[in-house]
């Protein structure tokens, strides 16, 4: 697992909206835009609900694997996370992010609980460190 920076932990809170970016058994891609993406104490867990999941939720569970792009106008830089999604329907965990969600409004179904594990994090910014792998 990796385990973000104190600098990464501060730009993942001030974003708002995330990029999550998932792929099908056989590599057919799909992103879609995050709004509950709550970074965990740990700093290696990242919680994303599924509200509207489609194809998304249908790739995570051909293939538990994901990459959400941290960039925007609030911070610096840019980075990207990959990691290891773990698919949640009831358990503790799950029933805290429901609770966390409906507090938003009753509108978001919260139907699961993808606790991503960071396995890796790499730089996204343009010229000769772009693609460097950071964590």
């Amino acid at each position: 697992m990796a385990k973000l920076t104190a600098e990464m932990k501060e730009k993942f809170s001030k974003m708002r909206i995330f990029p999550l970016a998932t792929a099908s058994k056989d590599g057919n891609p799909n992103v879609v835009p995050i709004g509950f993406c709550k970074l965990q104490e740990d700093g290696e867990t990242i919680w994303i609900a599924d509200n509207y999941f489609l194809k998304t939720r249908t790739n995570l569970e051909e293939n538990p694997r994901a990459a959400i792009f941290v960039w925007g106008p609030e911070i610096k830089g840019c980075f990207q996370i990959k990691g290891d999604i773990d698919l949640r329907t009831e358990g503790d965990e799950y029933e805290k992010m429901y609770t966390m969600v409906k507090e938003r409004g009753d509108k978001y179904p919260a139907k699961a609980l993808a606790i991503l594990k960071i396995t890796e994090v790499y730089e996204c910014k343009s010229g000769a460190e772009a693609g460097k792998q950071l964590l």
